[in-house]
């Protein structure tokens, strides 16, 4: 995480979601570093303080928090310039278990439900919150957070790879309706990276018994890079400085498209 004046995003604002650990946190800490002001809006505020990070608490599939949000981000800073909805959360679940038709780890209602507003709702609603500032200002860049699982699909992350499908549909759909503004709308794609601490045991276990294998097998394949091309897994802040480039004008000519960063692996 180098300092730099290059992506020319000093005291530049920027909402982004889920900002207190993972992706997010590696996020907030670039954009931070490249001079920007963020906030931060999760349910946590997260270990990472600094003077031009403001955090709000905030359910990001609730309309009201996100109107609350939107508020204060403009009665802090007056203004807001790009938007990062990162948020998202991945129960591992499967169509159909033969072996347990209601088992616990089918698809039902609950946990549908429970993904598709974090990983769907949550960026309908805090781009529509967003989207007025930036057209009424002429100016900005919302970027989705999608996933490798997106594009190719995930045995057992089905659910998972559905609310990324959708999200890629936003990000084309609305860099179509908001260019005309000036607006911006571009997807990011990561593929393998570093542990990030959000693997709990419950998701690796729902993970494993989808597809059919032990723990110690699921996670020996995290280290399996044979199928990246770089011959590695993806650091976060590789991950935060792509973010930060699609943020700043340096990117002003791309929208509309999910870019992988995923060294190189696809379906081949």
């Amino acid at each position: 995480m180098v300092s730099t004046n290059w992506l020319e995003i000093s005291d530049k604002v920027f909402i982004v979601t889920g900002g207190a650990s993972g992706i997010g946190d590696a996020i907030v800490k670039e954009l931070i570093a490249d001079g920007a002001k963020v906030v931060n809006a999760d349910l946590h505020p997260g270990e990472f303080t600094d003077s031009n990070l403001y955090y709000v608490q905030t359910d990001v599939a609730d309309k009201a928090a996100v109107d609350q949000l939107v508020a204060k981000t403009l009665e802090k800073f007056g203004t807001i310039d790009g938007l990062v909805n990162n948020a998202g959360i991945n129960i591992p679940r499967i169509l159909v278990d033969p072996d347990d038709p209601d088992g616990k780890y089918v698809v039902d209602e609950a946990n549908y439900n429970k993904m598709f507003d974090i990983n769907v709702k949550s960026v309908v609603l805090l781009s529509a919150a967003v989207g007025k500032v930036l057209v009424a200002n002429h100016h900005g860049v919302i970027v989705n957070m999608s996933s490798e699982s997106g594009l190719e699909g995930s045995q057992g992350a089905g659910m998972y790879s559905g609310t990324k499908g959708a999200i890629n549909g936003f990000t084309r759909a609305w860099a179509k309706e908001l260019g005309q503004y000036n607006v911006r709308c571009i997807g990011l794609a990561p593929g393998v990276l570093e542990p990030t601490g959000l693997r709990t045991i419950d998701y690796e276990q729902g993970l494993a018994y989808s597809r059919h294998i032990t723990i110690d097998a699921l996670r020996a394949g995290y280290k399996k890079t044979s199928t990246i091309p770089l011959g590695r897994s993806g650091k976060l802040s590789e991950v935060a400085n792509v973010v930060a480039f699609f943020l700043s004008d340096r990117a002003g000519y791309m929208t509309g498209q999910t870019v992988n960063v995923s060294g190189g692996k696809s379906r081949g």
